[in-house]
């Protein structure tokens, strides 16, 4: 099991940029293929981007982000993140970092380990 703690979130315009972080302790996050998503009010999870373990050769996106979000991870830091540029109001949501044993899903389901959320909003 790994606990994940996320950072970064805030009030942000549109178009503007935010780093979201990722920190993992209790086992080495390379050992996880690590995933991000986001839930808006009212909304399920969404599935926002993931890579792959241990050094993240492989990413993948939702096409609402691809092009302005990406994910990266430094295992020396046992951390993950999510820059997101050009940021649109209906990218506001909670951002959740969650860990899986295999890269490959976009299902929440597969996903064991789960950060508390990080809140994301975009104004217009």
């Amino acid at each position: 099991q790994v606990t994940l703690v996320e950072s970064g979130g805030g009030l942000v315009q549109a178009g503007g940029s935010l780093r979201l972080s990722c920190g993992a302790s209790g086992r080495t996050c390379s050992s996880y293929a690590m995933g991000w998503f986001r839930q808006a009010p009212g909304k399920e999870r969404e599935f926002v981007a993931a890579i792959s373990s241990p050094y993240g050769g492989s990413t993948d996106y939702v096409d609402s982000v691809k092009g302005r979000f990406t994910i990266s991870r430094v295992n020396a830091k046992n951390t993950v993140y999510l820059q997101m540029n050009s940021l649109k109001p209906e990218d506001t949501a909670v951002y959740y970092c969650a860990a899986a044993r295999a890269y490959g899903s976009r299902r929440h389901e597969e996903y064991a380990d789960w950060g508390q959320g990080t809140q994301v909003t975009v104004s217009s």
